[in-house]
């Protein structure tokens, strides 16, 4: 069997998630790591600063909003991503399809118990509002939940959740509907409403914004087609980080990897899977440096992250297993970073590094400080060291080791 060593997995990683070398286009980097993570919105433009050379948040709002050769949409884990427009209906069917009914029971257990529709009437009441909303953004062609709910008064509605916890709240029907309707295919998620760092959107029917509704695809071939891109960018990987990734059982985990001829190597943490044309031994890159956001595809790929990782995970998680902003050398994370308010880049190593490595990270430093300007990012699932972080004046580079 095959041995693939830590060594040789972090110059994979180096190489294919666009990070040893740059990518041309928003495309090819969202493309290089099968879609980037979108739940908080500055970490697509961050990810993509980090891979694309001479990148502008321009850049990808044209590819999102203009040549819509990328789509956000719901995916694996119910997390969002924005993908390349042609793997929207793969990941529809391998991972968001499943999703849907328990989505649809949990809204309309919802609208019984709060009494926004009479016992047993859930579900002909949630069919009618649907029906009427998807009309309604498709007379409108784009639309806010706002507009919408003017549009259909019973979006406005309100439903309570989190009884007795500290995040318990109040929600909008029109929330809870617009993504159920996103969950099944149906609707994307447009411009934002405020800048890049917003995350409220604005909405159109699938149809109407990629010209078609999502193409139909048997289940076994979307998840072949699914996992063969995963394990090209992310390989090799255990069965643990392949059910992970995916959200899928252990019986469709491997049902899939022998569809797709999968082959097992010898890794540290045991077997892993790689592709039948992906054997050859993979060379060391030019040393490289990378400041990765919160949530960013790389640092959450796998859920065995010790040959990357080490011993850190509770510095760079948090309790929800949400990655915060994260320093990168040469295939491993060696510390975490933040934005002051005044919009200074700090970094805290989580080692002593070289004289080399500190002189690649001041430059990178400096280079994302020049490149946010004005902009500060908060990230939306934040750390207590990255917390920390950001409060931190440190009048320059990081508070070395």
């Amino acid at each position: 069997m095959r041995r693939v060593g830590v060594r040789e997995r972090r110059a994979r990683l180096g190489a294919r998630h666009r990070l040893a070398s740059g990518s041309a286009t928003v495309e090819e980097a969202a493309g290089a790591v099968v879609g980037l993570h979108s739940s908080d919105p500055a970490t697509v433009y961050l990810s993509s600063w980090a891979r694309v050379d001479g990148f502008q948040p321009a850049d990808l709002e044209d590819a999102l909003y203009g040549r819509r050769s990328l789509v956000r949409m719901l995916g694996m884990r119910r997390t969002l991503f924005v993908v390349p427009a042609e793997l929207a209906p793969v990941m529809h069917e391998a991972c968001t399809k499943a999703l849907i009914p328990g989505q649809r029971k949990r809204l309309v257990r919802m609208l019984e118990q709060q009494g926004v529709a009479s016992s047993g009437r859930g579900e002909a009441w949630l069919a009618t509002v649907a029906d009427e909303t998807l009309a309604a953004l498709a007379a409108r062609s784009v639309a806010t939940a706002r507009e919408l709910t003017a549009d259909v008064p019973e979006l406005a509605a309100k439903l309570t959740f989190g009884e007795g916890r500290t995040w318990a709240g109040t929600m909008g029907v029109s929330t809870r509907v617009l993504f159920l309707l996103a969950t099944e295919g149906l609707i994307v998620r447009t411009r934002p409403l405020g800048t890049w760092t917003s995350g409220q959107y604005r909405w159109a029917t699938t149809e109407h914004w990629l010209g078609a509704p999502l193409r139909e695809i048997g289940h076994a071939e979307a998840c072949s087609d699914l996992l063969g891109r995963w394990l090209r960018s992310f390989g090799p990987a255990t069965m643990t980080d392949i059910r992970w990734w995916t959200g899928w059982t252990a019986a469709l985990a491997k049902t899939t990897l022998g569809a797709i001829d999968a082959v097992e190597v010898q890794l540290a943490e045991g077997t892993g899977y790689v592709l039948t044309d992906d054997l050859d031994q993979v060379g060391d890159a030019d040393p490289w440096v990378a400041l990765l956001p919160g949530l960013d595809p790389t640092a959450m790929g796998w859920k065995d992250r010790g040959w990357y990782l080490g011993d850190r995970a509770t510095d760079l998680f948090d309790r929800n297993g949400n990655a915060g902003p994260s320093v990168w050398a040469n295939g491993r994370v060696v510390g975490a970073w933040a934005q002051t308010e005044e919009g200074e880049v700090v970094v805290e190593p989580f080692a002593r590094l070289d004289a080399a490595t500190r002189a690649r990270l001041d430059a990178e430093r400096g280079r994302l400080a020049a490149w946010l300007g004005d902009v500060r990012i908060r990230p939306r699932f934040g750390t207590p060291l990255g917390k920390e972080l950001a409060t931190r004046s440190s009048g320059g580079a990081s508070r070395g080791r």
